[in-house]
């Protein structure tokens, strides 16, 4: 039977791993047999750079940390050699680091994954896998908005070089105002030729 401080240490296992499950917002379930050291820490390195944190874990850990954690749809999944990689704040990083690397090695294999909170299929995993990572996703909006953003930019700048919104208001008023000033004008001019025409018809009469 295990002793106290075994117990003690199990139990702090799992509470960490679910901590950890809790404030991530991916992760994905490896099999990781068949790795040797040298693969092992070149793949740990890829993982750190990219923000993610990779443990191996016994299954029966990782099983009451998930449970803890809410995470349901792990259990069978949870037999063989098994590590978790997390990631607090990018959703893609894991799924494509860790799929790529067992595309090149028959020995390592993805057994499962979740988003937020919620055990996805390796359907959807695998597709998360292929997404780009999330510098070139950002470039790529970047590049899709910078032409609107440009012209928006101007349009700003313009503005400010008017003197603000009131400024701008201004010009087009006064650009307004002529065109209502010649109004009146023209109707004052119909307006006096009118009685002018009436005494010259009466003398000829």
């Amino acid at each position: 039977m295990p002793s106290t401080a075994v117990l003690e240490k199990k139990k702090q296992m799992v509470a960490a791993l679910s901590e950890r499950i809790k404030n991530s917002c991916a992760g994905v379930v490896v099999d990781y047999k068949g790795i040797n050291v040298e693969d092992d820490t070149k793949l740990r390195r890829e993982l750190r750079e990219a923000g993610v944190e990779y443990t191996v874990v016994k299954n029966s850990i990782l099983g009451r940390a998930a449970q803890d954690a809410g995470l349901e749809g792990l259990d069978s999944v949870l037999e063989g050699t098994t590590a978790i990689a997390t990631s607090v704040d990018d959703y893609v990083a894991s799924a494509r680091i860790l799929q790529n690397y067992a595309d090149k090695h028959n020995n390592f294999s993805l057994k499962s994954g979740y988003l937020d909170g919620e055990v996805i299929s390796m359907e959807k995993l695998i597709a998360l896998a292929k997404l780009p990572s999330r510098e070139v996703l950002l470039a790529t909006v970047c590049s899709v908005f910078n032409a609107p953003i440009a012209a928006f930019a101007r349009g700003v700048q313009a503005i400010v070089d008017k003197g603000g919104v009131e400024a701008c208001l201004a010009d087009v008023k006064a650009e307004d105002a002529p065109a209502a000033e010649e109004a009146p004008a023209e109707e004052a001019a119909s307006t006096e030729e009118t009685p002018a025409e009436a005494p010259a018809e009466e003398t000829a009469e």
